[in-house]
């Protein structure tokens, strides 16, 4: 089993900055992958980036690019979500998962954290 936690959500301007922290427990070291998604109320879950341990190739919705950095710290098993240029229909909860059962990209992980909420005001 793999555990997951999300920190470093909160309110913040349009135009500012976050960075989301996804602290892994448990049988981390068999993550081969993690990515970030996103749910605003009424939405589906969507992807915003991911990235292979392995290789280090990380994958962006076309809505993060240029704006958002994944890494991660295999050592640390840690991994973050830099985003700058916050706009308010970035307002949601973020979810970080481990262990993609297909596509990155689809939210088919086999598991995830709790969510943290990002608000972004106008």
């Amino acid at each position: 089993q793999v555990q997951l936690a999300e920190s470093g959500g909160g309110l913040v301007q349009a135009g500012g900055s976050l960075r989301l922290s996804c602290a892994a427990s448990g049988r981390a070291s068999s993550n081969n992958a993690m990515g970030w998604f996103r749910q605003a109320p009424g939405k589906e879950r969507e992807f915003v980036a991911a990235v292979d341990f392995n290789s280090g190739r990380t994958w962006y919705a076309d809505s993060a690019k240029g704006r958002f950095t994944i890494s991660r710290d295999n050592a640390k098993k840690v991994g973050f979500l830099q985003m700058n240029s916050l706009k308010p229909e970035d307002t949601a909860v973020y979810f970080c998962a481990a262990r993609p059962r297909e596509s990155v990209f689809r939210p088919n992980y086999a598991y995830w954290g709790q969510g943290t909420q990002v608000t972004v005001s106008s």
